[in-house]
């Protein structure tokens, strides 16, 4: 159900999407989602030891978005993330190990330990970054999508953003171009309710149901906490953006469980908040759906146990990997003298 026919939610499609659920597809889900859980929690444990430079924004609570979106995507569809991108990235397939080293700004991680936390970045796998300023990953994406599209393989480009950047005019300005120029761009907004320390209804007059029909882009509303829902959704939207090569806006609401960033007190959430969250937690209520499909509670604790020891592998070799020299300061900043600009 679409913005330029009828807007709805996938809530009531629920037990039909049960029904005709893959319990592989499911189970790689839930896979790709207890991986970012382990991860995170890891850099949540260092980021509090000193061990991670810069700050942190943690995405626990809203693995299953990205997870679910992952499903679908080939090597040759593109992602933009944002500042809160770790779930982004790893679920487009990025290194783990690699990961963890550029987190903890090592030699060995994906970008050298140059980019951290925030500007995670992997092309060959079509990963084309996380951002440290709201909103900058539309752009981007918006022209990865045009790319593509010139490029005539049937490949999207995908976007994740939050409600927060909703305000920003390069949304707007992205939506009108996809629209335009019927740009594959999926534009996935994981709406958790708050705007850095503040509610999003005091940032925003109007809805994302209302913009997208305002410019004539597909909608799709979805609870981002259920890895089966999501999967629906996305599969949706996604299979109708091959067929049609058009834009298509999927927005997930989900929980943003941490703070705006690691350090974050946030004592302006309302009481009683914090036993809600608990209750919306995707990896419990994947946990549900899969024993519903039938699989078994052993295979379920097997997944859990194989993303913890991955885990662990992964960032004893970070952690033992060096910094990055010195010398190295100014490599992809400035063109060598005498190279083709010199």
């Amino acid at each position: 159900m679409t913005s330029d026919s009828k807007s709805g939610t996938t809530s009531d499609r629920t037990s039909e999407a049960l029904a005709n659920a893959p319990v592989d597809a499911l189970k790689s889900i839930y896979r790709r989602a207890v991986k970012i859980r382990e991860a995170e929690r890891s850099l949540q444990s260092l980021f509090a030891d000193g061990l991670v430079p810069g700050f942190l924004h943690l995405t626990i609570g809203q693995e299953a978005v990205a997870s679910a979106v992952s499903e679908w995507l080939g090597d040759g569809d593109t992602v933009s993330s944002n500042h809160r991108g770790h779930g982004h990235t790893l679920a487009k397939g990025v290194d783990l190990t690699g990961f963890f080293a550029e987190v903890l700004g090592r030699a060995s991680g994906i970008c050298g330990g140059r980019g951290g936390s925030m500007h995670v970045a992997d092309l060959r796998l079509g990963m084309l970054g996380a951002n440290g300023i709201v909103a900058a990953g539309l752009p981007i994406t918006t022209g990865s999508a045009l790319a593509l599209k010139l490029r005539g393989r049937g490949e999207i480009a995908v976007v994740y953003f939050g409600d927060g950047a909703l305000a920003e005019g390069l949304v707007h300005e992205c939506l009108n171009i996809a629209k335009l120029w019927s740009l594959p761009v999926l534009f996935v907004c994981e709406n958790n309710g708050w705007s850095e320390f503040s509610p999003t209804a005091r940032q925003l007059a109007v809805r994302l149901q209302d913009l997208a029909s305002a410019f004539g882009i597909a909608y799709l509303q979805v609870d981002g906490n259920d890895m089966l829902a999501m999967h629906d959704a996305a599969g949706q939207a996604i299979a109708r953006m091959r067929q049609e090569g058009i834009p298509h806006i999927l927005e997930c609401a989900t929980t943003r469980v941490r703070g705006h960033f690691e350090g974050d007190k946030q004592d302006y959430r309302p009481e009683g908040e914090a036993g809600e969250m608990s209750a919306r937690d995707p990896i419990v209520i994947g946990r549900a759906r899969l024993a519903d499909l039938g699989v078994d509670a052993d295979w379920i604790a097997a997944a859990d146990a194989e993303a913890a020891a991955e885990n662990a592998r992964a960032l004893q070799a970070a952690l033992a990997a060096p910094t990055p020299d010195v010398a190295s300061l100014l490599f992809d900043v400035y063109t060598p003298k005498g190279g083709p600009h010199g």
